[in-house]
């Protein structure tokens, strides 16, 4: 097999007058390429440092419950801040005891940990969402879901009478559901 130098394009690793590896020619022959000296291929330009807001990744969802959360203090927490759940998320209550011992604990659990913020309560935690009317317990379950599997929970859409563009909140995991 013969080596020759690198051509142009075979890759950014590669520098001129690096040796590879040509079909065909004989075993241990080594030749530079004739001609000119290789330049070696320009570098990318670098990436900007903030990605265009089409392609950030929206990872919080803010959300305003039915109901509301009562506090101690009688307070009403109605606006709040779910993120996206990672993996971790939903493996850890999987080892709490409570969702052992009652499956259906699992999504009190869960909440209890993407959901950021409440109202002004200093900390959320599954005690606060297992205290939550059953409504808004609803509420959010549908709305993990939305933003968990479908990405989402709005969609453009465009007047059929008017061609007015606007956006509707996508309701309920099935068809017909709002």
């Amino acid at each position: 097999m013969r080596r020759t130098a690198a051509r142009a394009g075979l890759g950014a690793s590669m520098s001129a007058g690096s040796i590879v590896d040509v079909p065909g020619a004989g075993e241990g022959e080594a030749a530079a390429a004739p001609g000119p000296a290789l330049t070696p291929a320009p570098s990318p330009s670098p990436a900007p440092a903030v990605a265009p807001m089409a392609q950030r990744l929206r990872t919080e969802f803010p959300f305003e419950l039915p109901r509301g959360y009562v506090d101690e203090a009688g307070t009403v927490h109605r606006e709040g801040v779910m993120r996206l759940a990672t993996a971790r998320d939903e493996l850890i209550p999987l080892r709490d005891v409570r969702v052992q011992e009652n499956p259906a604990y699992l999504s009190v659990v869960l909440l209890g940990r993407v959901i950021t913020r409440l109202g002004n309560l200093p900390m959320v935690h599954d005690g606060i969402v297992e205290n939550m009317f059953a409504s808004d317990l609803a509420f959010l379950q549908d709305f993990y879901r939305q933003v968990n599997a479908e990405g989402h929970t709005r969609a453009a859409v465009e007047c059929p009478h008017c061609s007015e563009p606007f956006e509707v909140e996508l309701g309920g995991s099935r068809l017909g559901e709002s």
